[in-house]
């Protein structure tokens, strides 16, 4: 199987100034959010990458350049993804979240987000189904072209890579609030023929070089393995 990397991207100034940015045009990553990439960046200088896809929102897109920059020859073929760009928050994009606490959808969104429809934009449930149709359909095609090992990398959001989490650990969606996903960390799933194996989620450190020498895993030791 392959292995994707789940990347989100770097903190912005939307981020820091706690607005919900969706998809407007023009957010970019601020001063720590391009030292976050970066760091992201250096961690993965280590795995010799096949592809980088990722969402076309700046923010990504400037994100995907950091780790871009940091693989070796030859350097592997970028690609922009729709289905995994950011939620389409609809009339709730662009406002303080201290606001949206106050409405009545955010209980809604907090402790069933399944039930969740933003007013003039997707429901959370659209936006998991999409993106994880995106993941695993790019998955598939990544080991077809390049075998097994392929390592990749998706470029995303905060919500659409806690749903993909969500998914490959079996948890509905109702559940996916207990996921945390900072600013550039790394998550890492395979996705195998009987079920997804989650080896990490939200990382912001460590040396990723084992990626590249670890053969893909097939059944799970029981007992947990050596």
């Amino acid at each position: 199987m392959a292995t994707v990397i789940l990347l989100r991207h770097g903190r912005t100034s939307a981020n820091a100034t706690g607005v919900l940015a969706g998809r407007t045009a023009g957010v970019k990553l601020d001063a720590v959010g391009r030292e976050q990439a970066v760091r992201a960046a250096d961690r993965l200088a280590a795995v010799p990458l096949v592809a980088i896809v990722t969402s076309p929102l700046e923010r990504c897109r400037q994100t995907a350049r950091s780790v871009l920059d940091r693989q070796a020859d030859p350097l592997p073929p970028t690609s922009l993804e729709k289905g995994i760009v950011e939620c389409d928050y609809g009339d709730w994009q662009g406002r303080k979240l201290s606001e949206l606490a106050k409405e009545p959808l955010w209980s809604v969104v907090q402790s069933q987000p399944s039930a969740a429809v933003f007013p003039g934009g997707e429901s959370l449930a659209g936006m998991q189904a999409r993106s994880v149709a995106a993941i695993r359909r790019l998955d598939a095609e990544i080991e077809a072209e390049h075998g097994a090992g392929a390592v990749w990398v998706a470029v995303s959001h905060g919500d659409i890579i806690k749903s993909v989490l969500a998914d490959a650990l079996g948890m509905h969606l109702d559940l996916f609030q207990r996921i945390s996903v900072g600013p550039a960390s790394l998550s890492i799933v395979h996705y195998g023929a009987s079920r997804p194996d989650v080896v990490a989620t939200n990382t912001d450190s460590g040396d990723l070089s084992w990626l590249r020498r670890t053969a893909p895993a097939a059944d799970a030791p029981v007992g947990g393995g050596a």
